[in-house]
């Protein structure tokens, strides 16, 4: 591929319609699913930020809205959207697919970034698609919510989390006893949830590029 690819996609999953920005450098080594958390969007700075270190080693990413407008309304009052990791990893299954079939991407190794309860849906889908998704990255992310599944993934699982974002880190440290696939607890000393602290997102864009870019080339 000679030049940068840039376009807006649709995908169909169920009744919903996703709408998400694809952007694939020249030469690109593989391809990152970004499933964000509650309150966030293809939008955010922080998932641009990590997207934009992507790019420079070489990875295509899809940053991709899980919830449709509605929905984000609905969730926003109940909450309750963000936490159905069935329905999420359903649509980041069909994202996966489509990311396969796309001719801008078909034939490079996809990843999952996820952050919050978004890394929960992305386990769960790794676990669906264990052909298909060949690494995955959680920022601050619930992989307690994938259940059961986590002794399914197969796709080596890299976890960051903060280091003053307790309960989460806690969660963190036993779902790394579940999970079978080669995976590392990285802590953000002096981090929060968001990682809001200067340095703190670069730091996780740095882990998630040098982690994507090893093993998606492995597995291409």
């Amino acid at each position: 591929m000679s030049e940068v690819v840039e376009r807006e996609v649709r995908l169909r999953a169920g009744p919903a319609e996703l709408v998400g920005d694809l952007v694939v450098p020249a030469g690109a080594a593989g391809v990152v699913l970004f499933a964000h958390g509650s309150g966030s969007s293809r939008h955010s700075p922080r998932n641009r930020l990590v997207a934009g270190a992507l790019h420079r080693a070489g990875l295509a990413t899809l940053l991709l809205d899980l919830l449709t407008a509605a929905e984000e309304e609905r969730d926003r009052v109940t909450a309750e959207l963000r936490f159905d990791v069935a329905m999420l990893a359903g649509r980041l299954v069909a994202a996966t697919d489509l990311l396969v079939a796309e001719p801008a991407t078909a034939g490079l190794p996809v990843g999952a970034f996820g952050a919050s309860t978004g890394a929960g849906a992305a386990l769960v889908a790794a676990a669906e698609r264990p052909e298909a998704l060949a690494a995955v990255v959680s920022r601050g992310g619930r992989p307690d919510l994938a259940g059961d599944r986590l002794g399914q993934v197969r796709a080596p699982t890299l976890l960051v989390v903060g280091g003053r974002d307790q309960v989460v880190l806690d969660l963190n440290r036993e779902a790394l006893t579940h999970l079978t696939a080669p995976a590392r607890l990285e802590v953000i000393d002096g981090a929060t949830h968001l990682f809001e602290e200067p340095g703190a997102l670069e730091q996780v864009a740095h882990l998630a590029a040098a982690w994507f870019t090893e093993h998606l080339r492995a597995a291409g």
